[in-house]
């Protein structure tokens, strides 16, 4: 699977395209959607820089409460270090920034592994009452620990997280964070994290509002999955995302087997290898107790006459 679709909301807003350069169309209310600015990923007509520039010279940005960073020029060679200096400098121009999302770009545009990342917490810095924040890409991606007290939801997505972001973000205080999404990825393409590194999120001593944890698009299901039957977040959860990975009956048997499950409002193993026996025991076993689970796009994992498995994430390259 690919990510073929640029996002569609944020912060509950529709996402709009701030326009090219010369375009008149009228445009919506400032506060009433999360506005897009992007620019074209091969040989761009301007820099990001510059149509951001225009955006906040068109726009009432005193009003904007979602800004969706997408394609920069070039992203499969550069990192958007200029992109973040420009937002970061235009702070005092958007006092009721709320969700930001860093490259919403399509394969099409760049494929996620392909995408250059840099030092992104400046923006978390920048923007003390921001509540979403986004970021897709994880080549030379940083995320040091930082400190915001406001911060609502986190979501990164790559096809491989390197360690030092997962450690960066398990060591960061978020007391405020209710989501938090991670797409692990696969050694192929720089995931090199150990159970023992994602401690921060299973115990959840340092994400006291956590209600939903998404540890997914991973090549280590079966072990997340295992840690996570006793780990202690899992009881102040409503929501647990395992999907887009390798998860097998094996991991799913250890969650099945591990702490209660039952009050949870949803369980996401969409995209595993999960059997035909397995799948049914898990929906009716949860099913009964009202937890909605999602076990679409699952199906048993290819094996070799030698006995050998093949199971792939949902998102690698």
């Amino acid at each position: 699977m690919s990510i073929s679709n640029h996002l569609q909301e944020l912060y509950g807003l529709p996402a709009f395209d701030f326009p090219g350069g010369g375009v008149t169309e009228p445009l919506p209310e400032p506060g009433a959607v999360a506005w897009r600015v992007s620019v074209d990923s091969y040989e761009a007509e301007e820099p990001w820089e510059a149509a951001f520039a225009r955006f906040t010279e068109t726009v009432d940005t005193t009003e904007v409460q979602a800004l969706i960073i997408g394609s920069w020029s070039d992203a499969y060679e550069s990192g958007p270090d200029e992109v973040i200096a420009a937002v970061v400098a235009a702070r005092g121009q958007l006092p009721e920034l709320r969700a930001l999302f860093l490259g919403d770009i399509t394969f099409d545009e760049c494929e996620i592994s392909w995408i250059n990342q840099t030092l992104v917490t400046p923006l978390l810095d920048a923007f003390p009452a921001l509540r979403e924040f986004g970021v897709r890409g994880g080549t030379d991606l940083r995320f040091p620990p930082v400190k915001h007290e406001q911060l609502r939801s986190l979501t990164i997505e790559t096809g491989g997280l390197d360690v030092e972001v997962v450690r960066g973000v398990g060591a960061s205080e978020f007391p405020a964070l209710q989501r938090l999404d991670l797409w692990l990825g696969v050694d192929d393409y720089g995931a090199n994290a150990e159970i023992a590194d994602l401690a921060p999120f299973l115990s959840g001593a340092r994400l006291p509002a956590l209600r939903h944890l998404g540890l997914r698009n991973s090549q280590l299901q079966d072990e997340i999955a295992t840690a996570l039957a006793g780990a202690p977040v899992v009881a102040n959860l409503e929501t647990l995302d395992l999907s887009m990975g390798t998860l097998g009956d094996e991991g799913a048997e250890a969650l099945l087997g591990g702490q209660p499950l039952t009050h949870l409002k949803r369980l996401d193993l969409n995209h595993n290898y999960l059997g035909e026996i397995m799948r049914q025991r898990i929906v009716s076993t949860l099913g009964e107790a009202g937890v909605e689970v999602d076990v679409s796009n699952t199906t048993e994992a290819d094996t070799e006459d030698d006995g050998t498995e093949w199971r792939y994430v949902a998102v690698g390259e």
